[in-house]
């Protein structure tokens, strides 16, 4: 029998190993990023990588780090679907001598687990976010994401989550924090023009404090809390800029009709598409992350902090551990618009010595703990622990794994 059948065995000598991650779709969000960034990563440590997905825009950024997509129907939930993605992805599996795979998603995974199971792989996963078991069937469909053989975690929190509810023991669990690019969100290399071209494009009137919320049109980022924050302020001082696409149709009509019923039409933008956010943090004077209910992680309150940018979240889920409230940003009650109004005008009243302060100490704390080289970094390392169980991490593949941190 081949090295390359024997589960759980290593690469076979002088072979780079081979990672597949799936995920439903390459379209935008923080799973599709973190993927492009691990399979860069992979790349530059002489790794192969293979991401399945049904494709989407992001399919070119990810062609540019030199590795593989196949495009299936993962998003799927229907069983005859599954079935086939099992079989085609035991196919890229024997095709790409493909060591890991790594479920990124629910969905995916109920096609990922059995393909790892048929061609004897190791099986990974990540919870992005602690899932709601909140009818009979979820828990089930939950738990596929419970069967790696290690289970990531983006924050303690959801790992918390995992442990609790599925029982994943320290054996198997690790944390590992979603990560930035500081070369990307770096406040010194966004030129003047980029932001001027912004708030040309967004009508951002001149003198205008701006109050940014970035994040999906969707009820539970809090936007109508925001609306009712920004009604209480009673400040005509202010534009208030929603940044993000609509997930579901009709909610951005209920934004507006929120908007008008307090008489704040002028003083809202709505922009479903951002392709320069570096720029839009340079733009804004304080940017908003308002989630009703508890998020993973919450990328974009790590991207203003990277930006240099006052923060304001909601005091739960990952938000209490990308923010050192006081310090780098404030923590306030979910669903409080009036907390909320207060904290974004301690956030406004900043003198320019106060705001640059809280600025490179939001940078200083990202770089610290939420680096995209760390995050890529450290994933690896939990490949490494599967496949060469003997060895120390750093030393266990000799391709170019140095370049992870170059």
């Amino acid at each position: 029998m081949a090295n390359d059948d024997i589960i759980g065995a290593p690469p076979a000598k002088g072979r780079p190993p081979a990672v597949l991650q799936v995920i439903p779709s390459l379209i935008t969000g923080g799973v599709e990023r973190g993927t492009i960034d691990l399979a860069r990563a992979l790349v530059a440590a002489g790794w192969s990588a293979v991401v399945a997905s049904a494709g989407g825009p992001l399919e070119r950024e990810l062609a540019r780090t030199g590795a593989t997509h196949v495009q299936l129907p993962l998003a799927s939930k229907n069983p005859l679907t599954i079935r086939r993605n099992v079989r085609a992805l035991a196919e890229i599996v024997r095709h790409h001598r493909i060591d890991i795979i790594h479920a990124r998603s629910r969905a995916p995974a109920w096609s990922a687990w059995p393909a790892a199971q048929v061609t004897r792989r190791r099986f990974v996963t990540t919870f992005h976010n602690a899932y709601p078991n909140d009818l009979p069937f979820k828990q089930r469909y939950n738990a596929v994401m419970a069967r790696g053989e290690r289970v990531i975690a983006i924050s303690e929190f959801v790992a918390e989550h995992v442990a609790q509810t599925y029982g994943v023991g320290a054996d198997r669990l690790r944390v590992i924090p979603r990560g930035v690019d500081l070369a990307v969100f770096d406040p010194a290399k966004v030129t003047g023009d980029r932001v001027v071209a912004l708030a040309t494009y967004w009508r951002i009137p001149d003198g205008a404090a701006v109050v940014m919320l970035p994040g999906r049109l969707t009820r539970w980022k809090g936007g109508l809390d925001l609306i009712e924050a920004i009604a209480r302020l009673a400040r005509r001082d202010l534009c208030c800029v929603f940044v993000g696409a609509e997930q579901r149709g009709g909610f951005r009509s209920e934004l507006e009709a929120a908007i008008e019923r307090h008489g704040l039409t002028g003083l809202f933008r709505i922009v479903e598409d951002c392709r320069d956010m570096p720029a839009a943090y340079a733009l804004a004077d304080v940017v908003v992350s308002a989630s009703t209910d508890p998020e993973g992680f919450g990328r974009i309150i790590v991207e203003a902090q990277a930006m240099g940018r006052p923060v304001v979240a909601t005091d739960h889920g990952g938000a209490r551990e990308t923010i050192v409230a006081g310090s780098t940003g404030w923590l306030v009650p979910p669903r409080d618009p009036d907390a909320l109004a207060a904290a974004i005008a301690e956030a406004l009243a900043l003198t320019p010595g106060q705001r640059g302060a809280l600025g490179r100490r939001g940078r200083a704390h990202v770089a610290a703990h939420f680096t995209r080289e760390a995050m890529c970094a450290r994933t690896i390392d939990v490949y490494e622990e599967l496949l060469f169980p003997a060895a120390p991490a750093a030393t266990a593949w000799h391709g170019e794994r140095m370049a992870i941190s170059a």
